[in-house]
């Protein structure tokens, strides 16, 4: 991981599709954004003006089957994990995501649509040190067979995932992954969502996976494989759950130098853990990319937690 100043984009870059749940159409345009910003959804097309949130832990009003956020007055953005995924994945620390529905459109059910946008709009070193939440002691949260922990690791970020599916053909697997972004690019941000044929019409019943199609979801029955393009990975399954792992702890609002391990999880066990570390101000301290480096000494700190507004006023002045 590369421990030096903040990044934003250096233009804007368009992708459309659906969504997999709502199954609307959806146009979304990631874009700049100044120093200590961090990542900032402008939902569009709305009655009035339109509205912004913060993508951080306290905005996130739902975790059923994907990543909600939302305000006051309702949801906002349903399904922001591949797209936080990308950029996080890719070394992003500030943008805007202007966004004109309810979703984010699901593209091939992997970040890879997103990562030739980061590509596309190019990303630009800003004149401010780049900032990171250090995880000082283990966090750990269980909800019934599902268990993660965050634990410390100075060197970066680590994510560490283990799968179990009574569905015989996805079984047991488990990814290791060390956060860069080659390897983010290589081995994780092609990795697409999956599904089970048995789930289809309880879904549909209850409203979701609307959108979804052979050519966004790797779909499984009980004997094979249904794509008949294959997998990508032996092992998609669990690099998707990876890829989710790092948009989901996006929302701690900094890039976390941790270690988190994630046993049968999901959207609702990854919040869990990140809003418990967040809760304990003893297991985290804020550390620039200089002091990473030499010390891992910590920045000034005027916030208890990423309440509202932006990065800065969460966390304290720019001291780089």
């Amino acid at each position: 991981m590369k421990f030096s100043r903040q990044t934003t984009l250096r233009a804007q870059a368009t992708v459309a599709g659906v969504g997999v749940h709502s199954g609307l159409p959806v146009t979304l345009t990631l874009g700049p954004a100044p120093v200590d910003a961090g990542f900032i959804f402008v939902r569009t097309g709305l009655e009035g003006s339109d509205r912004e949130v913060q993508a951080i832990a306290d905005q996130v009003i739902a975790t059923d089957l994907a990543t909600v956020l939302g305000d006051r007055n309702g949801p906002l953005v349903s399904t922001a994990e591949h797209v936080l995924a990308a950029l996080r994945g890719m070394g992003v620390d500030n943008a805007t995501i202007e966004i004109d529905g309810p979703e984010v459109p699901i593209m091939d059910g992997s970040a890879a649509a997103f990562i030739a946008a980061i590509d596309q709009a190019g990303i630009v070193t800003q004149p401010a040190q780049r900032r990171f939440i250090q995880v000082l002691k283990p966090i750990s949260v269980k909800i019934g067979d599902s268990f993660g922990e965050i634990r410390p690791y100075a060197t970066g970020f680590r994510a560490e995932v283990e799968i179990d599916f009574t569905n015989p053909v996805i079984g047991q697997q488990s990814y290791a992954f060390d956060l860069s972004a080659e390897r983010f690019r290589r081995e994780v941000g092609r990795a697409r969502t999956f599904g089970l044929m048995s789930d289809v019409a309880r879904l549909w019943s209850a409203g979701y996976a609307l959108g979804a199609s052979f050519d966004n979801t790797v779909v499984f029955d009980e004997e094979r494989l249904l794509n008949t393009e294959g997998l990508r990975y032996a092992d998609e399954c669990a690099r998707h759950k990876v890829l989710d792992v790092i948009g989901d702890l996006a929302l701690a609002g900094l890039p976390l130098l941790g270690a988190y391990r994630s046993v049968r999880g999901g959207h609702k066990l990854n919040h869990a853990v990140l809003t418990a570390l967040l809760a304990d101000r003893t297991a985290w301290r804020v550390v620039e990319g200089e002091a990473v480096r030499r010390t891992t000494r910590p920045v000034a700190e005027t916030g208890r937690s990423i309440v509202g507004g932006r990065i800065a006023a969460a966390y304290g002045p720019d001291v780089s």
